[in-house]
């Protein structure tokens, strides 16, 4: 909701209080303000300016030169704008102003002749071009011919407006409006409010000599209201006016639509300006839409209906889609002469459902979904008459026919002093109770220390005694409410092991080169069964779907995260991103039971998506791609970190590759697998060679002791052995390392796989692998006989348990 500073000076004395004070008022009482900004930067020396000549440039065609009459002086002035003419009254910035931008205006000569000043339009002086009106957006702004000469145009042209704009929740509808902002305000500050002129002077002609008012669907549309306004006189809006609606970020069109779309803002109440003689019948009836109905409204689109839209009809077609907007067939034109004019209460959940279905959302809707005040809304419509009658020379005819079945009564509400103070912990008297429900403008009796509140119907969201105590509570003032500190022992905050655990996995992933990605937890049905690790397809999971899912898309509870993963991977690199690399920290949802009859346990895992190059140094004309040593090698370096143990080994997954995947073992039981995406899953995802890893960070954490663990730095030097072995195809060179790390305790501190070597002098079906083996001893220097004793044993258990023999 955007309010206008200057407009709501009119129903509230805000004395000296600058809007940024206000809006921190507003806020400290319940309503956010979230912006204050002013309507257009300050200029100075630009005054009304009346055009005594206009004639043509002598040496230019599209220039013409202007006598203006500034008051003290007549400048001559050369202007460039189509639409200037003699007998206007022009805003002028005389030489030396300084307009928005930063522009200063000096005299100057064009094509010879001496301009002194510019005749400016509002896209000059600040003003927003989407606030416009079209018919002067590409030329100088003309005043009425009223507003007097020399005068600064500021005041005239709202130049020195503030727009609060606030964030109106559901519950507070009636904020959205200037009048129920000027209620808020006139709380807060203690202040009066001054209501607008409704008064109306009527023909004698009765308008239900004109119009009938018949509703087939009173449970949607409880109270409709029809007025007649006669000879009407289509024109521009008074300058005020145009000010008001632009201020808060409507267009102008003409007075008569003008008028609707200002008394929409000043009352939260929507209307509907009809043409008359265009709307083709003496009868309105109001009805549920037919299936397929058809409409064109306002935007010239055509809309087609459905039979829970409630629609506005002359008996025979539809005139308006209720409450969201009217039809072109009747829309007011330059030629209207005769008004109808609606003001009706609408059904909030009826318009909802109208508004998701034709996508279609006004100011109108948007206050009808969220409700309007049933005594306000034939005010309103006299308001609108008023306007009418004043602005449009329109003659109003006598009466309102209306079809009357709207609910009126107001809620009453009983709250006691001593209950308000043992909530909110005050002492606040009955007076001041008092004080603040007169501020609030609430009618009350008072019996002792017992308030009988009566609700006034522009607030619905008050019903209860809660309600009232926050409304006493905010006008009394949040910050004057009593404070303590906790009770008890205080104790400073802290992560727990698990929390600690999260953090440092993250920021391990993302120092070795990973982007972080958050994914869908919901997936479709083509995706829920894949890619699950062997764990979890172990337990034969049912796949969680939910009752009433947004989309097919997202219908199941993911039992793997790199599907969707994957998914995005695959956009991003439609996008010419090649080099990825995606990794998450998230749930798993698994259950057993076709059935749900508890909630499905969650489990953490840890997956990444690799593809691409993993490094790439042009300069050094060095590239490697993403391998599955690669990926391998952040899980061993993760492990690592750890401090855990984690055993590879071979391993078929649905959707991986069957020769480049393993399973990973902690104590020999499986908590995930790792390898390269299947060569026709990755095409089917429009994919390059691929690689990832799915690990169940749960198992994980619980495999972990968190014992703090120290080693000396060492003392005395270390001794690398190289060691190559020819082994049988068959045998994995984890096992061999295995050995090697068993028998060489406690000298071996590392043993690193370098090579592997099939071909030329090593025999079929044989292997050559070598390692290289760190020796050290924290305590001395190592001889060489200790080393070559440990190298020796080595090779024996090596060679008797794998059948293995040192490569010469």
């Amino acid at each position: 909701m955007l309010v206008s500073y200057n407009w709501l000076k009119k129903y509230v004395d805000l004395g000296e209080i600058t809007p940024e004070e206000l809006a921190d008022k507003i806020t400290k009482s319940g309503i956010e303000v979230e912006s204050v900004d002013f309507f257009a930067e300050k200029s100075t020396n630009v005054v009304v300016g009346y055009v005594a000549s206009c004639e043509k440039h002598p040496d230019a065609d599209k220039l013409n030169l202007c006598q203006v009459d500034v008051g003290e002086e007549t400048l001559q002035i050369i202007c460039g704008a189509p639409n200037v003419r003699q007998g206007q009254k022009v805003a002028v910035a005389k030489p030396g102003a300084k307009l928005p931008g930063g522009m200063k205006i000096k005299k100057v000569k064009l094509r010879g002749v001496e301009s002194n000043g510019m005749i400016c339009s509002l896209q000059e002086l600040g003003v927003d071009e989407k606030y416009i009106p079209t018919d002067i957006a590409t030329g100088i702004f003309v005043f009425p011919e009223d507003t007097p000469v020399g005068e600064s145009v500021i005041p005239y042209l709202n130049l020195d407006d503030a727009i609060l704009e606030l964030d109106i929740l559901a519950n507070r509808a009636d904020a959205m409006s200037m009048l129920g902002v000027a209620y808020e305000v006139g709380a807060i500050l203690g202040k009066d409010i001054h209501f607008p002129d409704e008064s109306v002077t009527v023909e004698e002609t009765m308008a239900e000599e004109h119009i009938s008012v018949e509703v087939d669907a009173p449970d949607l549309n409880p109270y409709y209201g029809a007025f007649v306004i006669k000879d009407v006189e289509i024109k521009a809006s008074p300058l005020w006016m145009r000010n008001a609606l632009i201020a808060a970020g409507i267009r102008p069109i003409n007075n008569v639509v003008d008028i609707t779309n200002y008394v929409l803002l000043e009352y939260g109440q929507p209307l509907h300006a009809f043409d008359y003689d265009r709307f083709n019948s003496d009868k309105i009836v109001v009805r549920r839409a037919d299936a397929g109905e058809k409409i064109i409204t306002l935007d010239e689109q055509e809309r087609t209906l459905d039979e829970e839209m409630l629609v506005i009809t002359n008996g025979k077609e539809a005139t308006a889609i209720a409450g969201v907007m009217g039809g072109a067939n009747t829309e007011v034109i330059d030629e209207t002469k005769n008004v109808l004019l609606e003001a009706a209460y609408f059904d909030g959940g009826s318009i909802r459902k109208t508004v998701k279905a034709t996508g279609l959302r006004s100011e109108s809707s948007s206050r009808y979904e969220k409700g309007i005040d049933p005594n306000r809304v034939k005010k309103a419509g006299m308001r609108a008459c008023h306007l009418l009658q004043k602005y449009a020379n329109g003659k109003v005819l006598s009466g309102v026919v209306k079809f009357d079945k709207l609910d009126r009564s107001e809620k009453s509400v009983e709250v006691n002093v001593g209950k308000i103070n043992g909530r909110l912990g005050t002492e606040i008297s009955a007076e001041e109770i008092a004080k603040i429900l007169h501020r609030l403008k609430f009618n009350f009796e008072q019996s002792n220390d017992t308030f009988t509140v009566t609700v006034p119907t522009r607030r619905g969201d008050i019903s209860i005694f809660e309600d009232m105590l926050e409304e006493v509570a905010r006008i009394y003032g949040y910050d004057q409410l009593p404070y303590t500190l906790p009770a008890g022992s205080n104790q400073a905050g802290g992560l727990t092991v698990r929390q600690t655990l999260k953090r440092k996995v993250k920021q391990y992933m993302e120092n070795v080169g990973l982007m972080e990605t958050l994914t869908y937890s919901l997936t479709n049905e083509a995706n829920v069964q894949r890619l699950v690790s062997p764990e979890i397809q172990a337990l034969q999971p049912v796949p969680v779907s939910l009752h009433m899912p947004m989309s097919e898309d997202h219908k199941y509870l993911r039992l793997s995260i790199l599907p969707e993963m994957l998914r995005s991977l695959s956009y991003n690199t439609a996008r010419n991103q090649s080099d990825l690399a995606y990794y998450e920290l998230g749930a798993v949802f698994v259950s057993d039971e076709e059935k749900l009859t508890k909630q499905p346990s969650e489990q953490l895992r840890l997956v990444s998506a690799l593809t691409g190059k993993w490094v790439e140094h042009p300069w050094q004309q060095e590239m490697k791609e993403v391998d599955f040593y690669v990926v391998k090698g952040i899980l061993e370096g993760l492990f690592h970190f750890l401090e855990l143990p984690v055993s590879f080994n071979r391993g078929k997954v649905d959707g991986m590759h069957p020769g480049r995947t393993a399973t990973l073992a902690i104590d020999g039981k499986t908590v995930g697998f790792v390898g390269q995406l299947h060569p026709s899953l990755a095409k089917e995802l429009d994919l390059k060679e691929t690689y990832v890893f799915d690990v169940n960070i749960d198992a994980v954490f619980a495999a972990f002791e968190d014992i703090p663990q120290y080693s000396d730095i060492p003392k005395y030097p270390s001794v690398s052995r190289d060691i190559a072995f020819i082994l049988d195809q068959e045998v994995l060179s984890g096992d061999v390392k295995q050995v090697i790390e068993e028998v060489g305790s406690p000298l071996v501190k590392h043993v690193q796989i370098f090579d592997v070597y099939q071909g030329e002098n090593v025999e079929e079906g044989k292997k050559s692998i070598a390692y290289r083996l760190l020796y050290q001893d924290p305590n001395k220097t190592l001889k060489d006989e200790e080393v070559e004793a440990s190298y020796k044993h080595i090779v024996e258990m090596v060679n008797s348990k794998f059948n293995a023999y040192v490569r010469s």
